[in-house]
């Protein structure tokens, strides 16, 4: 089977991004490559992150924070942005905007619903790439909203 090479993009490279990339390793690893990285990496992986993943068994040691730049020329079938920025203007033909709220500086209970959220994310992620036998599926499209229609 055909891996993804998928990329997860936040800003300081040291919460969302480096959960998802510890579940996509963990449980994604027969479907994808994963890298993340950060429009603005910070120092190091909080322990934080490391904390709630543990509380997964989902360790992340030897993840940590990497600039976005480094892959400026690598290839990506996928990547998703986590940031609420624009990414660099090679990474957006392959990109996907997950909203996901950034816990730093939070509390411990800010950052186990970001990693649950993102274990949801992730876990159909790969299960779409499993079905696909790793290709990216197309995006959904947008579902259209109805402002004042409807049942009243």
């Amino acid at each position: 089977m055909k891996k993804a090479r998928v990329l997860f993009v936040c800003i300081g490279n040291a919460c969302r991004s480096q959960m998802a990339e510890g579940f996509a390793r963990h449980f994604g690893a027969d479907v994808m490559e994963v890298q993340s990285a950060g429009l603005m990496p910070l120092d190091a992986v909080p322990a934080q992150t490391r904390k709630v993943m543990l509380e997964k068994e989902v360790p992340v040691d030897g993840q940590f924070p990497k600039c976005v730049e480094v892959f400026r020329n690598a290839e990506f079938d996928l990547v998703i942005n986590m940031s609420g920025t624009f990414l660099p203007r090679n990474m957006r033909e392959k990109e996907r905007v997950w909203a996901v709220a950034d816990p730093y500086g939070r509390t411990d209970e800010a950052y186990r619903e970001t990693r649950d959220e993102l274990a949801d994310r992730v876990a159909d992620l790969i299960a779409d790439l499993r079905a696909n036998n790793g290709a990216v599926p197309a995006p959904a499209p947008p579902r259209k909203k109805l402002f004042g229609w409807g049942k009243s």
